[in-house]
Formats: structure tokens, C-alpha cells, sequence
């Protein structure tokens, strides 16, 4: 994420909210997710992110577990002009991110120094799950990263050095059984779209409903009508389960095991949801692309074209190669 596009205008997010005691496990659960957001907190609960589209709607959904677990909170738009000052705040963003990168690189130089020359036949899976381990670690603190924090360089150059001495292991998801049969359905979801939907609504009309038609909704005053179908909203038919975005679940629901779309689905959860859980070294590149998309068209049917074009090309290259 480019801190140009957030602080241009010296104006940040907050969210500030208020959990209840009980249950115990809300309070980890909300600071885990805040966590992997690259959020860093101002007090015990506020919490800060530059603006962006993106920051707005990963408050929103932190918002929502804490009312839906018994708080409340609000989400709003800060700039500090007394007390705090912007270069304060990205040094609470570099010291963040700084330690996230000590750690790993003290890891990888710990698992580099335990190695011997070469590493012994019978244990191959258990040493090369350390630099994959490490890369995907590195990746999601990249991707927080909002202001180039300087201990990434360090860290870098240990996960490279681990890598140079073991090949990466890598183990493939398994898809999911469902089918259903769809044709020119409407299907709705939040206005502004962004990959996850832009992918989901590509992935319905390439694969699901060739005749679909898709409505562009505001989140939280839209009442959907008898038989449209919602996609990437809270509530909706089609949208995240457990750790898996919009586009996987749609994936296992309608049984699409297309080799070419695993691999776009596994580039779709890391941009989405943030947490480099497959790593791929193409995720960087699409995700700039996807931010170029959303800056250069405001409205959503453009940004569906652009996408799906993509999309379409990206496809054809996993088709052939077999994912």
C-alpha cells in the first residue's frame, strides 16, 4: 500500500471502541484482528490506520464483531492538530512494524545458524517449512507496512539467505463438494467494489450465471428484494465463512474445481483478508493492479470491466500451465 495515497492530506481513521468484560475472548479476538490490520493504537481503545477506502471498510468489519459481541464503537476521521502530530503517529507505525521485522529476522538467523551444510534426508519437510513459514510472515508485515518501516531490508535478507540453503514445500488446498445451477440471477452487492467483489462478480458471470445482472447497493440502507442473491455483504447468500473470502466460498459452494481458479483464489484471500496464507510472488502485482483499477474508475461497472479483462487474461495463463 503506498502511504501516498493516505497522507497527502494528513488525515487519518480512528476506531474507538468499548468491549465488554465478558466474554474474555472478544477483547483477543477484536486485538488479533486490529493486529493483522496494521492498526497501532493511540490508547487502550483507540486505534489509528491512514485513510482509505480499504482502512474504512476493515474497521467496518471490526465494528461490527465488537456490537455484535456486545460493544459499541464508532469510526471516524481524524486530523490531529494539537497533542499529536502526523510524523509522531508514522513513528508509532515504524516502531510497529520494526519490531514485527526483528522477530523474524531473529528467527530466520536462529534456524540458519541450528542448520548444518547440508540438510539430512529425513528431515527435508520439517526445515523447508521454516523459510515458508517466514516468507509468509514477511509478506503480511509488507503488506501493513503503510510507511517503509527500515527493518524490513534486514529481515529480507535472512529469509532470502534461509531460502538460498532450502527449497519452499507447498501444499494445495482441497476444493469443496457443492453445485447449483443459476441463470440470470440478480446479484447484489456493496457499492465501491473492490477485489474480492470485483473477482466474485467476475467468477459468476464467467462460471456461474452467464446472464447474471449485478446491482451496486449502499451497505447499510439497502433492503434486498425476493430473489436477488447478495454477494461479499453481512448477511448476504454468497460471503465470507471462517477464513475464507467471498470468492473461496463460492468456489466450494458451486464445486468449481477448475485448476486455472485456484490460484486466483489464493492471490484473492491474500489481498483481501491480508494474511499471506499462500504467498504467491504475483500477489504484489495484481493487488497494485487492482488499487490502479479502483483509483482510475469510480463507478462499478467500469471497475467490473477492467477487472473481469484481467481477470480473463490471468485465467487463461493458470488454464494452461494447470494452476
Amino acid at each position: 500500500m503506498d502511504p501516498a495515497e493516505h497522507t497527502t492530506d494528513g488525515r487519518w481513521l480512528l476506531l474507538i471502541h468499548q468491549i465488554p468484560p465478558k466474554p474474555g475472548y472478544l477483547r483477543v479476538k477484536v486485538w488479533r484482528r486490529l493486529q493483522r490490520l496494521g492498526a497501532v493504537a493511540l490508547k487502550n481503545s483507540v486505534y489509528v490506520l491512514p485513510k482509505s477506502d480499504q482502512a474504512h471498510e476493515d474497521f467496518q468489519w471490526v465494528l461490527r464483531e465488537i456490537t455484535e459481541g456486545g460493544g459499541d464503537g464508532s469510526i471516524c476521521e481524524a486530523h490531529f492538530v494539537d497533542g499529536v502530530s502526523d510524523g509522531q503517529i508514522e513513528a508509532l507505525f515504524h516502531a510497529a512494524r520494526d519490531a514485527d521485522y526483528a522477530q523474524i529476522a531473529e528467527e530466520a538467523r536462529g534456524v540458519l545458524e541450528k542448520l548444518p551444510v547440508s540438510v539430512a534426508d529425513e528431515e527435508p519437510l520439517r526445515a523447508e517449512a521454516e523459510p515458508a513459514r517466514l516468507r509468509r510472515r514477511l509478506a503480511e508485515v509488507s503488506n501493513i507496512d503503510f510507511f517503509g518501516a527500515p527493518g524490513r531490508e534486514a529481515a529480507e535478507g535472512f529469509v532470502a539467505a534461509l531460502e538460498a540453503r532450502l527449497s519452499r514445500a507447498r501444499v494445495e488446498p482441497n476444493a469443496g463438494p457443492e453445485t447449483a445451477n443459476f441463470r440470470g440471477r440478480t446479484w447484489v452487492t456493496r457499492k465501491g467494489i473492490h477485489v474480492d467483489r470485483m473477482a466474485s462478480a467476475w467468477l459468476i458471470r464467467r462460471f456461474i450465471d452467464p446472464d447474471a445482472v449485478f446491482a451496486f447497493v449502499p451497505a447499510k440502507t439497502y433492503r434486498p428484494k425476493p430473489g436477488e442473491l447478495r454477494f461479499d455483504m453481512y448477511e448476504g447468500e454468497y460471503t465470507h465463512e471462517g477464513d475464507r473470502c467471498t470468492f473461496e466460498v463460492l468456489l466450494e459452494r458451486f464445486g468449481l474445481d477448475d485448476p486455472g481458479l485456484r490460484p486466483i483464489a489464493e492471490i484473492i484471500h491474500d489481498i483481501d483478508l491480508k494474511d499471506a496464507k499462500f504467498a504467491r510472488p504475483e500477489t504484489a502485482g495484481i493487488e497494485r493492479l487492482v488499487t490502479g483499477i479502483a483509483v482510475a474508475h469510480r463507478e462499478d461497472e467500469a471497475r467490473l470491466a477492467r477487472a473481469s479483462a484481467m481477470l480473463d487474461d490471468l485465467y487463461e495463463v493458470y488454464r494452461r500451465k494447470g494452476g
